[in-house]
């Protein structure tokens, strides 16, 4: 499937919502997704483009993403959650609305980069880990994921959310349950 979109305009309208930091994760992101699809199957024009457009809100303030989710009827569990998952579910709706961009995929790809879930699809797997690996990150075990997303996208993808389960742990911080599914779910193939 050809996707049709003037790259450089998008890439504008992404760089004008984040500082450098963050546009240049996001460059990371979309060229990691491009590669995991042609690795392992999935169409590497949409990947890249959800990987340009994951983080859009991300640098937003707090009270403007909270208006979306109110507006939008978000569930509880995502309003008295980690707020540092917001941007996803904003990003979804917001991507749609700006950018113009309505292929259901990659919607899905934005909306669930930050917790996963189970049932997730090759295109969802590939931006969320792509989110991991991108060559800017660097904490521990992100050398481990990189290794197993060579050959096994699922031993990644669970490496990856075991490995933020774990750390949510020892901050004492909640665990969002949509990230416990999809870590059991990648355990279970």
């Amino acid at each position: 499937m050809e996707l049709l979109y003037n790259r450089e305009k998008l890439l504008a309208q992404i760089r004008a919502q984040m500082n450098e930091k963050r546009y240049t994760h996001t460059l990371g992101v979309a060229a990691s997704a491009r590669e995991l699809a042609k690795r392992f199957g999935a169409d590497p024009d949409k990947a890249e483009l959800a990987g340009f457009a994951h983080d859009y809100c991300k640098c937003w303030p707090m009270a403007r993403m909270r208006e979306y989710l109110l507006r939008y009827d978000f569930p509880e569990d995502i309003l008295t959650g980690d707020k540092e998952l917001w941007h996803a579910f904003v990003g979804a709706i917001v991507i749609q609305t700006e950018l113009g961009i309505d292929d259901p995929e990659i919607i899905q790809a934005v909306r669930y980069h930050t917790t996963g879930r189970a049932g997730m699809s090759l295109l969802e797997k590939v931006v969320c880990v792509a989110d991991y690996i991108e060559p800017g990150r660097a904490y521990p075990g992100v050398d481990n994921i990189r290794r197993l997303a060579e050959s096994d996208l699922n031993l990644a993808l669970a490496e990856a959310l075991g490995g933020t389960i774990t750390h949510l742990i020892e901050q004492k911080k909640r665990v969002h349950p949509l990230t416990l599914t999809a870590y059991n779910d990648q355990l279970n193939r």
